[in-house]
């Protein structure tokens, strides 16, 4: 009888633990959409941005003029002045790949100044949703919006808009 009491316990007691864990999610882009610094610092990345493609749009534009000349007059050129325009548009080419990496590569200025401009946003929503975690008892909070695997959420267990209240209360 003690052995099967003791074996109920056993069985038991992991499921008393975890059904006493509240478990809540957030949906972080909502959160980043209510948030008017992350919607300016958005803004100011979007700007950046749409400048750095223009340019990289004209170079290209260029690179493509040239060639297009060069391509109809190549026939009629000296052999040196040939190879002085290949070079070039070599030139060219390099110069498009290098602004690309610069701007946009992975440790590019993009790169540097979406870290730099979301960074502190994203540590100010962290703290917020450790304060609303901390205040309603929360053990766990997921992020419905990332790619946190989340099969089943029951909506009761949204806390968006606690997070977003807190965020706008301070």
């Amino acid at each position: 009888m003690k052995a099967k009491f003791f074996l109920v316990c056993i069985l038991l007691f992991p499921v008393l633990i975890f059904s006493q864990q509240k478990i809540g999610y957030v949906v972080t882009e909502n959160i980043m959409e209510e948030l008017t610094e992350a919607v300016d610092a958005q803004k100011q990345l979007d700007n950046i941005t749409s400048q750095w493609q223009e340019q990289l749009k004209k170079m290209q534009d260029d690179s493509k003029k040239k060639f297009e000349e060069y391509d109809q007059r190549k026939l009629f050129l000296s052999d040196r002045r040939r190879d002085e325009m290949e070079k070039e548009l070599q030139d060219l080419d390099s110069k498009i790949i290098e602004f690309r990496t610069q701007k946009f590569g992975n440790k590019g200025e993009l790169f540097t100044k979406q870290n730099d401009l979301m960074k502190p946003i994203q540590e100010k929503i962290l703290k917020a949703i450790k304060s609303v975690a901390d205040t309603d008892g929360y053990e766990y909070i997921f992020d419905k919006s990332s790619s946190t695997l989340l099969l089943y959420s029951n909506e009761k267990n949204d806390v968006t808009q606690k997070v977003i209240s807190y965020l706008k209360a301070k």
